[in-house]
């Protein structure tokens, strides 16, 4: 096609679209609404995202580990004193073999005897799968973790835990994990490590937050395939509008040999107008409702913790210009070229 036919045919789009000013109008209309709908939905879905990252971050796992005090302090079955007594017999008969300490332990009895192998330990966990970072937490620093979260006053219940009676809390591992949805898996491989006692863990809120991704994720593309086929029907009912006001023009064309293609490029170029003009005015829109929406939120919860809308802008003004480009020439091509096979001929034959 020639340079000046292309020229011809886009300004007839031009044409279409200000001849037609009022259905014009009232499509971009619509397509704003539709695309700041959609654009909404997106920069909630990023929120809630940011939102649920932090919500993972916070929900971290206790690994408590087998040290002195989990020998010391844990409840013994029959099987285990027994197994003690006997090794107590044998230490007894053997100069050799070790002898247990004034609280009857044995180095055999644990698994983690220093800080060295705690801080192994925590290297082993933080290689597994899906293990974001770990952090040691001595047993010292266990022990005022805990006091600082009770109740003033209620220090003095932790007032026995002199040099005799020592700390009974256990080295442990603060774990946080990278995907919330392999929690589980994550536990167990976490707990066939040699060395591990104990885990304390949230799997239930684990559970809510992949629920809560899952949701949001399934919903965000349901609202924005149902609007992508409210923005193609209102773009081919503005096409089938002037495609109706030049009924008899059509056909004369068709009638001296003017081509289907030929034909449809002015149409397709009024709907890629038609959609342009809405994205740049949905970015405009969205920009102004999403800024008074989070100065809002800013002021009334006092939180800084959203998703600028800088960050978000070039990505947003992409997909309305692709959402406009696709509604307009996808509605227009499909509107004209079904006129063109059923009635567009209808004075080819005069």
């Amino acid at each position: 096609m020639k340079l000046g036919s292309v020229k011809y045919l886009t300004g007839e789009g031009f044409k279409n679209a200000w001849a037609n000013r009022l259905m014009t109008l009232a499509s971009i209309g619509v397509l704003v609404a539709c695309m700041v709908i959609i654009g909404l939905a997106l920069l909630i879905s990023e929120n809630v995202n940011k939102a649920i990252g932090n919500l993972e971050q916070q929900n971290v796992v206790m690994v408590y580990m087998k040290d002195y005090n989990w020998a010391l302090y844990s409840e013994k079955t029959d099987d285990a004193d027994a197994s003690s007594s006997t090794s107590s017999t044998t230490t007894e008969d053997t100069e050799n073999e070790e002898k247990p300490d004034k609280n009857g332990i044995l180095s055999t009895d644990y698994v983690i005897h220093n800080e060295e192998e705690a801080k192994a330990l925590c290297e082993k966990i933080e290689k597994l799968p899906n293990v974001a970072s770990v952090a040691y937490i001595s047993s010292e620093e266990g022990l005022e973790t805990i006091k600082e979260s009770m109740l003033e006053g209620q220090e003095q219940y932790f007032s026995f835990l002199d040099d005799e009676f020592g700390n009974p809390v256990s080295a442990a591992a603060k774990v946080t994990m990278k995907d919330m949805t392999k929690f589980n898996e994550t536990v167990e491989a976490i707990r066939k490590l040699d060395g591990v006692d104990v885990i304390q863990s949230h799997g239930d809120l684990a559970e809510k937050i992949s629920s809560i991704e899952k949701g949001v994720t399934v919903a965000g593309f349901w609202i924005i395939a149902i609007l992508i086929i409210i923005s193609l029907v209102i773009v081919s009912n503005t096409i089938r509008v002037t495609m109706y006001n030049r009924k008899l023009e059509i056909s004369i064309m068709k009638a001296v040999g003017a081509t289907d293609a030929f034909i449809r490029i002015p149409f397709v170029v009024e709907g890629v107008l038609i959609g342009v003009i809405s994205a740049i005015i949905s970015e405009g829109l969205l920009y102004f409702c999403y800024r008074v929406a989070t100065e809002t939120i800013v002021s009334t919860l006092g939180t800084t913790d959203i998703v600028r809308y800088g960050d978000m802008a070039v990505i947003l003004l992409i997909i309305f210009l692709a959402i406009g480009v696709l509604a307009g020439a996808l509605g227009s091509a499909i509107m004209i070229g079904k006129y063109l096979r059923k009635e567009g001929s209808e004075f080819a034959a005069i």
